[in-house]
């Protein structure tokens, strides 16, 4: 399929209605950071003291729902005819599946957010072995199966409806069991331009922290002090590059991306297990999945009723992290379900659910662990330091413990650079795709749509950047999720009605 004889087109609701909004609320927080931060601050204060519980069974229900689905019958139903194979082969789809999920953020928190687990924990004292062993069951809970069931669900959804009942790949189709022909109308446009609002500022989170990992690693680098003007150059290389990937399509740009991103994250892994404590980190990734298996339970449902310092720690890790999931959900899922067709349901829940998931909690164990073990066991408190002060140099500071520092540390801005690129162009095309209409089921949006978005993304976090307001988007992240969440949980009423109806032919 080539991206330049698209035969979509604009949808016009959709389109405009987003992005007028996006742009209403990005000059806004441009002009006001204080204000627009200080409000969103109490709006999500607000949700998070009346609607932490609902987050939590939202994430836990997802997530019951796409394991019993896989081992279900239903979980042998082919997303498209029952003869078809899928386009992609099994290297080439495990590679999106784990690019897609999978951005920059695991470099910025690989380091940073088992060692603020471990020196700031929730409750009880911090810097202990009970500390260190806790940190690293939060980490796996914030990165484990509950966000990839997101991203699965709304991957099956969407594949289902558009390749075994011929509707639209857009996050309305999942939605026909239950509304029916109304799709086409106000409720599907408002399904498709509420995804692309919460997958925008998912994007410009993401690219904000990847900004500022590269920042922090050609700082460290070149030693100098990082600059606005630094800030600004390497947002406008970024974004210049993942549209010029971006006009390349699945196939050609895509694709090919994903494989080296995990070659890259692979070498890099490797080279921390082999030149860190190697049998310590082989015992700590054992211990730490036993771990969260065997807290599983309890830290899903854990809101800390009775420690209210506890709480606030919720809503600022826990809690947001649920939200961050969902508001990527849409455009993840939605890539899923563009790159699976042919695959059975039961093949992309298990494919979704363990081979991204279990490289992650391999990072994290990794990194994490070796980490702690500097701080607890080697009386490198300066890393500690640096890491909650500064958690976008944490992993470079963290690297100079380990051999060949500068190599490696300059290939990890590298591997970062690249990490960035396939999220951000996936969540691109993605966005472009529902603003349009009418190309045939699994056929990208025009060339233009998808450089306007990526335009859109760039010009936005740069206003940002500049207002100094990066973190009222990111608060903005949860306020985002809590409508979206509606819409997974009609998902799931969706296609078990579907799939029950299909069974009974």
């Amino acid at each position: 399929m080539q991206p330049s004889k698209s035969s979509s087109h604009l949808n016009p609701v959709v389109f405009f209605s987003s992005a007028i909004v996006t742009g209403v609320l990005g000059i806004l927080m441009m002009l006001y950071p204080e204000a627009s931060e200080r409000w969103l601050e109490q709006a999500q204060t607000l949700i998070i003291s009346s609607f932490g519980w609902y987050y939590m069974l939202v994430m836990v229900a997802c997530l019951a729902f796409i394991v019993w689905l896989a081992f279900s019958p239903f979980g042998r139903v082919r997303l498209g005819n029952d003869d078809e194979r899928p386009e992609f082969s099994y290297l080439a789809w495990t590679s999106m599946l784990f690019s897609a999920g999978i951005g920059i953020a695991l470099l910025y928190y690989g380091v940073y957010e088992p060692l603020d687990h471990f020196l700031s924990p929730p409750s009880g004292a911090g810097g202990t072995v009970e500390a260190a062993r806790q940190a690293m069951v939060l980490s796996f809970l914030h990165w484990g199966m509950h966000g990839w069931a997101l991203y699965a669900l709304i991957g099956v959804s969407l594949g289902y409806f558009a390749y075994r009942k011929n509707l639209p790949l857009a996050l309305r189709s999942a939605l026909y069991p239950i509304f029916g022909e109304r799709i086409y109308g106000a409720i599907g446009h408002w399904v498709d331009a509420f995804g692309i609002l919460a997958t925008l500022i998912a994007m410009v989170t993401n690219l904000g922290i990847g900004a500022l990992v590269i920042q922090s690693g050609l700082a460290y680098l070149l030693d100098v002090q990082p600059t606005t003007t630094m800030l600004l150059i390497i947002v406008g290389v970024m974004m210049v590059t993942a549209t010029a990937v971006l006009t390349l399509g699945v196939e050609h740009g895509i694709a090919w991306l994903s494989n080296f991103n995990v070659r890259l994250l692979c070498l890099l892994l490797l080279f921390v297990l082999l030149c860190g404590p190697t049998a310590h980190l082989l015992d700590g990734l054992a211990q730490n999945t036993g771990d969260y298996f065997a807290a599983f339970v309890k830290k899903s449902f854990d809101l800390y009723l009775y420690d209210a310092d506890a709480k606030k720690w919720s809503g600022s890790w826990t809690l947001f992290y649920w939200a961050w999931w969902i508001t990527w959900a849409p455009f993840a899922g939605m890539f899923i379900a563009r790159i699976s067709r042919g695959r059975k349901i039961s093949e992309v829940v298990f494919g979704v659910l363990l081979i991204p998931l279990g490289f992650t909690l391999a990072w994290l164990s990794i990194f994490g662990n070796t980490a702690i073990d500097l701080v607890l066991n080697q009386g490198q408190a300066a890393l500690g330091a640096i890491t909650q002060a500064e958690p976008a140099m944490a992993l470079f500071k963290f690297l100079e413990y380990l051999p060949f520092s500068p190599w490696i540390a300059a290939a990890s801005v590298v591997i970062g650079f690249v990490l960035f690129l396939t999220p951000v162009d996936s969540g691109t095309l993605m966005i472009a795709n529902l603003s349009s209409q009418g190309g045939a089921t699994g056929e990208d949006a025009p060339i233009w749509m998808r450089v306007f978005w990526a335009v859109v993304t760039t010009i936005i976090s740069v206003g940002l950047l500049l207002a100094g307001s990066f973190n009222a988007m990111q608060i903005g992240v949860v306020l985002c999720a809590l409508p979206f969440s509606v819409v997974l949980l009609l998902y799931m009423m969706g296609l078990r009605k579907a799939l029950k109806q299909e069974g009974e032919k």
